[in-house]
């Protein structure tokens, strides 16, 4: 890469001063931290922690994508996604995690994992670090849906995907992101 991490975290990097919980919940944690900012003042940061996620976007042989469309509350619509999930803790294995994912939601496993990368999801506010996967070779078996969670689970050609994105039709940015990359994956013969 051609950035020097390590010397522009030190010219641009704040420095945590004091942190206070103001919410504790099941999936989010949000924190109201004070740091010290390069030029020696003090700011607030609100920080919403979280503690990680996979997706994963299962590819078959001849092209098509199994995609789940899933209602989700915070924008009252229904939207295309591919299967994600949390870490059940920041230990657990990220492919171990991206695997029982898949077969939870959709009842596939596969023959071959390729880790596309990681996505912050909202760098500013939050450190939710998701990491994508592409799954091929699958095989079809029994959804273990989660109590409580209820998705339509449905093939599309990556190509019409690719096209969706680009036209705004999946508003939802680890899709996008995934999408992306395992077309850009796949056209180079990873």
């Amino acid at each position: 890469m051609r950035f020097d991490a390590e010397k522009e975290k030190k010219e641009l990097g704040e420095r945590k001063v004091d942190s206070k919980e103001i919410f504790d919940g099941v999936i989010l944690h949000v924190f109201r931290d004070s740091v010290r900012l390069p030029n020696g003042d003090i700011t607030g940061r609100e920080v919403i922690r979280h503690v990680g996620a996979v997706c994963v976007i299962p590819v078959t042989d001849d092209g098509m994508v199994y995609v789940e469309r899933q209602y989700r509350y915070p924008v009252d619509s229904v939207i295309t996604e591919i299967p994600a999930g949390k870490l059940d803790s920041p230990e657990e294995d990220r492919l171990s995690a991206a695997k029982r994912e898949l077969i939870e939601e959709t009842g596939i496993t596969a023959d071959s994992w390729l880790d596309l990368g990681d996505f912050y999801s909202a760098a500013a506010y939050s450190d939710e670090k998701i990491t994508m996967y592409l799954a091929r070779g699958l095989h079809r078996g029994e959804q273990h849906l989660d109590k409580g969670e209820f998705l339509n689970v449905v093939q599309v050609p990556l190509e019409e995907l690719l096209q969706d994105v680009m036209d705004g039709k999946i508003p939802d940015g680890k899709t996008q992101m995934a999408i992306l990359k395992a077309a850009k994956a796949i056209e180079m013969g990873l």
